[in-house]
């Protein structure tokens, strides 16, 4: 719902607030007030164009802000809150419109586009004027109208999903086919890949025990002479250190039968002497294995010599060899099952496009039902409308292919006249034409529409007292449960409205001034008085007035 819309240096407007309420509101006054600046205002902020023209002279931007309640609406905070643009009640939506025709847009203190704007409107307000933008003149609009209207929610969103299904799995098989036929090539060449790393070690580990034994090997003498070195010096002659432990050890133990305080020292030398001796076969046993290994340096050297080439060649790094044949290992296993693999998704694909032929034909039947109720009743209230002769039509047609809308166009069809064929909605000219179509559409779908919010400018252009009774008597059906504004020079619909809004001029030392009041009930009579044409106003109108909004 709107709550409020503040302008400031919009065409001939200076400053003017204006606050809203539920129901049916209707704003009067004299001709160039700036009664419809409202709706442009309005329309500014839900993405309308803008351009130097809309500045009032001497100001250098023009400022319109709009305040919406969401609180019924959690689909639009939830899209305000999907673009990091809030989730609170109250949404804020503003347009700054520069003296060289520049705009910026701004939703709840964030920039915005104007796109955004526009789209995110559409769900807030409709506006039907012969210079306002009117979502009913878009065929998706006029497809979604349908679909609400004949309750075809489910079957709208089961569409949705099947045709999502059936083009992930077109896109899946035609990878699939697309790498069919570079298949047997690819096969032979994995196949090579994978022999010619067939006799590589790449174990996790092995790269790293190759090397270790590389390098032992290519250090053969060093590390024989090393330990024939260590060996000299712990088991050699007489000065060698297993001589002088043992000779320390029989001492320390002649001293500790003395003085048993030395029996820890005798204790540590023996441990000693244990490590020793331990230290002697573990030498010896290596020094037997090095010279089998120095004979596999030959062997180790073409070993690394290949893994480095097999990785040069992959362009990776030795160690990445191993997880490389294990993906080619991978592709070889789904290039052999690829023909079943491209079997089974033909398969699903064939089944899933059944699935949506099938849900989008009961929802082309569920359109057409609709489309014949909604014809009935907008014909009959476009009688209604001085619209005697008035034609309605929903036409269905065969898109030129599926989409997640189904498989059809829908186009509102209408003929004012009885010698002029149906149109589409669209090319309808007459601003006030226009607007009694779109009533009568809005009344025959009052009780499915989802915007909470519809704009009338003079849609009561050219016709009799007779039918603005009954477009009043159609506003006030269309008000229950929603919000309407409605422009009027009728006596007739204004006093229908809950709320009755007074847009005034002046001009005080050369400045002009727009104000609107909040009309009493007392000023109602009178405001309708004038509406009536008496001039001067006459207690003979002021009591017509008075009957009139009593009903």
């Amino acid at each position: 719902m709107l709550k409020a819309l503040t302008i400031r240096d919009l065409a001939i407007v200076r400053e003017l607030d204006v606050e809203f309420t539920a129901g049916l509101t209707v704003i009067t006054g004299e001709t160039g007030a700036g009664k419809s600046i409202l709706v442009d205002a309005l329309g500014l902020t839900l993405g309308d164009r803008a351009d130097s023209g809309s500045v009032r002279d001497g100001a250098e931007r023009a400022t319109v802000t709009a305040l919406f309640d969401l609180s019924s609406r959690p689909d639009l905070r939830a899209v305000l809150a999907l673009n990091d643009l809030g989730a609170a009640d109250d949404c804020i939506l503003r347009r700054v419109v520069g003296a060289d025709g520049r705009s910026r847009a701004f939703c709840n203190e964030t920039p915005v586009s104007v796109q955004f704007l526009k789209e995110f409107g559409s769900g807030l307000v409709g506006i039907h004027g012969q210079h306002a933008h009117h979502s009913l003149l878009e065929r998706p609009a006029q497809r979604r109208l349908l679909d609400e209207f004949g309750g075809c929610g489910a079957l709208v969103a089961a569409v949705a999903g099947a045709q999502r299904a059936c083009v992930a799995l077109a896109g899946e098989l035609a990878a699939l086919r697309g790498e069919h036929a570079n298949a047997a090539s690819r096969l032979d060449f994995l196949r090579f890949q994978i022999d010619e790393l067939a006799g590589l070690p790449l174990a996790p580990d092995a790269l790293a025990a190759l090397e270790a034994e590389h390098r032992k090997a290519a250090n053969i003498e060093r590390l024989q002479a090393g330990c024939t070195d260590i060996s000299q010096r712990l088991f050699g002659d007489t000065r060698g250190a297993q001589r002088g432990l043992t000779h320390a050890l029989h001492g320390a133990q002649e001293l500790a039968s003395i003085d048993n305080q030395l029996t820890p020292l005798v204790e540590l030398l023996e441990q000693a002497v244990i490590n020793l001796d331990e230290a002697e076969r573990e030498l010896s046993h290596y020094t037997g294995r090095l010279g089998a290994a120095g004979a596999d340096l030959a062997s180790l050297d073409r070993a690394l010599a290949d893994l480095h080439a097999a990785a040069r060649k992959h362009r990776c790094e030795p160690a990445a060899l191993g997880p490389f044949r294990q993906q080619l290992q991978r592709e070889l296993e789904t290039l052999i099952n690829h023909e079943q693999i491209e079997g089974d998704t033909a398969a699903r694909l064939q089944l899933a496009e059944q699935a949506f032929q099938g849900l989008a034909g009961q929802l082309s039947a569920a359109r057409a039902a609709a489309g014949n109720t909604l014809d009935a009743a907008v014909c009959t209230h476009l009688h209604e409308l001085a619209l005697p002769h008035a034609r309605f039509h929903t036409e269905l047609s065969r898109s030129a292919q599926a989409t997640e809308h189904g498989v059809d166009e829908v186009e509102l069809l209408i003929a004012a006249n009885p010698d002029q064929p149906l149109r589409p909605l669209r090319k309808v000219a007459s601003g006030g034409e226009l607007s009694r179509i779109s009533l009568a559409i809005q009344v025959a779908t009052a009780g499915v529409s989802g915007v909470p919010m519809l704009v009338y400018d003079e849609v009561d252009s050219g016709v009799s007292g007779r039918v603005a009774g009954v477009l009043a008597r159609l506003l006030e059906a269309i008000a229950v449960g929603r919000q309407v504004l409605c422009i009027t020079h009728m006596p007739q619909v204004a006093a229908a409205g809950g709320r009755h809004l007074l847009i005034g001029k002046s001009v005080e030392a050369g400045i002009t001034r727009t104000a609107v009041s909040y009309l009493s009930a007392d000023d109602r009579v009178r405001e309708l008085a004038r509406m009536l044409g008496s001039e001067p106003i006459t207690a003979k109108t002021l009591a017509h007035a008075r009957e009139m909004l009593a009903g």
